[in-house]
C-alpha cells in the first residue's frame, strides 16, 4: 500500500502513545510501519534530496502539528508521549485526527495564525504550494525538484544554441570545479578544439597530473550518441595508450551504445545531456543562485541540564 500522508498518521500515533509511555521517534516508526502493512522498501523510501525517509518525515510533522494543539509533548529529545488532552480527545473516539480536527484548539489556532503571518511576508511569487497529504518539508522539496527540472531545461536549450567555443569553455570550466585538470590554465591548454561543435584532448585527472583522462564532447541537438561512436572513441583511447576516457554530449545515449561502454575493458564514462546539466547546476557553473533556504530545527541538546 502506499506511504499514508502525515495526516492519516495523527490518530495512529495517537493511539499507540495512550499507554503513556515515552516512546522513541524509531519505536513509533517500526510500530506504525506494521499498522500500515508497510514493506521495508517502504519504509526505507527517501525525499528526493535523500536527507530523510519519507515514512518517518511524515511521522515527525504528525508528531509537531499533534504537539501544536497540545496532544502530546516530548519529554526529551527524539522521544513522545501523549497528555491529558491527548488522552480526551482518544476518549471521544475520532474518526480522524486531521489538521481541521486540530482548529478546535486554541494553542494551535495560534500556531496557524503565526504560521499565515509568516508566510504573507513571504514573496508571492513563490512556487511553493503544499496539499493536504503533503508536509512541509515534502511540499518545499517537491517545489525545488520542480524548479530544478525547469533549471536542466533552460540550461540545456541554452547550451545547444550557444557558438561551439562557448561549449569547450563550458565544459573545460564544469572540470575544473570538479577537480580535474589542475588550474583553468592547465586545462584550457590540455583541451583543444576539434572544428566539429565539440571538443578532443586530455586532461590531468588530479592536480598532480598522475593520470589523464580523453576527453571528447559533441554538443549535438536530437541526434542520439550509438555505439559505433563510442566504438570510435574507444579506439582513439587505445591509440593514445589512454585507460579512461570522458564521452560527453548534449543529447542522449542508445542502450547499445552504453551496453558497450560498460563490457569494454577502458574505463568509459558517458555523460549524457540531462546529467551534464545536473552537474553544471551542481557545481554552479552557468547558474546564478538567486535564494538559498536554510532549514532548521531546535537543538534540543541546549536545553538539557547537565
Amino acid at each position: 500500500m502506499p506511504i499514508p500522508d502525515f495526516q492519516s498518521v495523527m490518530l495512529p500515533l495517537l493511539k499507540l502513545l495512550q499507554d503513556r509511555q515515552e516512546y522513541h521517534v524509531r519505536e513509533a516508526e517500526s510500530a506504525l510501519a506494521k499498522d500500515f502493512n508497510l514493506t521495508e522498501a517502504e519504509v526505507r523510501e527517501l525525499l528526493p534530496s535523500g536527507t530523510q525517509a519519507v515514512f518517518r518525515n511524515r511521522i515527525g510533522w504528525a508528531k509537531s502539528y499533534l504537539k501544536q494543539a497540545k496532544l502530546l509533548d516530548s519529554p526529551k529529545r527524539g522521544y513522545m508521549r501523549i497528555t491529558e488532552r491527548g488522552l480526551a480527545v482518544l476518549a471521544e473516539a475520532p474518526q480522524a485526527i486531521n489538521m481541521k480536527y486540530l482548529e478546535r484548539f486554541e494553542e494551535y489556532r495560534q500556531f496557524k495564525a503565526r504560521k499565515r503571518s509568516g508566510d504573507e511576508e513571504t514573496n508571492n511569487d513563490s512556487p511553493i504550494t503544499t496539499s493536504s497529504e503533503q508536509t512541509p518539508q515534502e511540499a518545499l522539496e517537491a517545489a525545488y525538484e520542480t524548479m530544478r527540472e525547469e533549471l536542466v531545461s533552460e540550461l540545456l536549450e541554452q547550451i545547444k544554441n550557444s557558438p561551439p567555443r562557448l561549449f569547450e569553455h563550458l565544459v573545460v570550466e564544469l572540470l575544473v570545479k570538479m577537480g580535474y585538470g589542475g588550474s583553468r590554465k592547465d586545462a584550457g591548454q590540455a583541451i583543444g578544439r576539434s572544428g566539429d561543435e565539440g571538443i578532443d584532448g586530455i586532461i590531468k585527472e588530479d592536480r598532480l597530473g598522475l593520470d589523464i583522462i580523453y576527453v571528447q564532447a559533441k554538443r549535438w541537438g536530437s541526434t542520439v550518441v550509438g555505439r559505433p561512436e563510442i566504438h570510435k572513441f574507444a579506439g582513439a583511447l587505445q591509440g593514445q595508450r589512454a585507460r579512461k576516457g570522458v564521452f560527453i554530449t548534449t543529447s542522449s545515449f542508445t542502450k547499445e551504445a552504453r551496453d558497450f561502454a560498460s563490457l569494454i575493458d577502458t574505463k568509459i564514462v558517458l555523460i549524457d545531456g540531462e546529467e551534464l546539466a545536473q552537474l553544471l547546476i551542481d557545481h554552479n557553473v552557468a547558474v546564478t543562485p538567486v535564494r538559498s533556504y536554510e532549514v532548521k530545527r531546535v537543538d534540543s541538546d541546549y536545553f538539557t541540564e547537565e
